[in-house]
């Protein structure tokens, strides 16, 4: 009878406790935050999803996406632990590493290159033919978070001793996609954009390459990053496990193109030092505080 007793209060205890041990550090879902890449949330998940599953399989762990709608949103969320890992711009990256330790573990490649360039668009028309010529104009860049789109083209002016504000004659913030379609339409005279950006509008047809020109090109910088939080970066075992996972979607790109969006062609390994050229140019225009010794 103690026997039967005993084994009836294990078998409770067990019981009780099955949930606590399915929510342990080991087994709980992953959080992997996704900057907006596409024009609007819903793609963007539907982009992103056969990512998230993919890697769910590869880690053997629940992996629950989500879209962050600006890369200043999608740094402070990796800084603050809301969410576990990150595909997200340079600049967030650096962001997110300076403020909170998150790690780079890889940099996604677009056709085959760990690199990209930002850029400065006009209209064909403008008669604006490089920085010199846009003062007094209205001028449009992306997010505060951006690297292309805010971060190297204000260090670009920084650099020239131009202060936007009062150099243009308006200056807005806004999408990368929205800052093309109004300049083409010339209902703004130039602003800051990349180069993946503005040929994957043109090839999608919904811009014409007559109806822009690039007047400004950046020296390359370094492709978008994967990276973790800090505690995350702490699990060694994990950490290669999913730069191995990252490192072998490119050869199965050919039989799963839907792991990554069209252009995409895989992830190579990098550490946080192949993002040196932002942190400086973030330290360089005051965005970034030194680190205090």
């Amino acid at each position: 009878m103690f026997v039967r007793l005993l084994v009836a209060a294990l078998s409770l205890c067990t019981a009780l406790l099955a949930p606590a041990h399915a929510q342990s550090p080991s087994q709980r879902a992953l959080e992997f935050g996704v900057g907006l890449f596409q024009p609007d949330k819903e793609k963007n998940d539907a982009t992103y999803k056969p990512l998230a599953e993919y890697l769910a399989a590869a880690l053997g762990r629940p992996v629950k996406l989500r879209t962050v709608d600006t890369w200043e949103g999608l740094a402070k969320s990796l800084a603050s632990g809301e969410t576990d890992m990150a595909l997200m711009g340079p600049w967030g990256y650096v962001l997110a590493n300076h403020q909170a330790g998150a790690e780079a573990v890889a940099t996604i490649l677009y056709q085959g290159k760990p690199e990209y360039f930002a850029i400065m668009v006009t209209g064909p028309n403008s008669g604006i033919q490089s920085i010199d010529g846009l003062k007094g104009k209205t001028f449009a860049f992306g997010d505060k978070g951006s690297t292309s789109g805010y971060l190297i083209p204000n260090h670009e002016f920084q650099k020239r001793g131009i202060d936007p504000e009062k150099y243009f004659s308006k200056v807005i913030y806004t999408k990368h996609q929205a800052i093309e379609t109004q300049v083409t339409r010339g209902e703004l005279d130039a602003g800051a954009d990349y180069n993946r950006n503005r040929d994957a509008m043109i090839a999608d047809g919904l811009i014409k390459a007559s109806d822009s020109r690039i007047i400004w090109t950046s020296a390359p910088l370094p492709n978008d990053a994967f990276a973790v939080s800090r505690d995350l970066a702490k699990d060694r075992a994990f950490t290669a496990a999913l730069v191995k996972a990252l490192e072998a979607i490119g050869p199965q790109l050919a039989a799963r193109p839907a792991l990554l969006p069209k252009n995409y062609t895989g992830f190579v390994a990098k550490d946080n030092g192949y993002y040196k050229p932002i942190r400086d140019a973030g330290l360089e225009s005051g965005k970034l505080s030194p680190v205090k010794k």
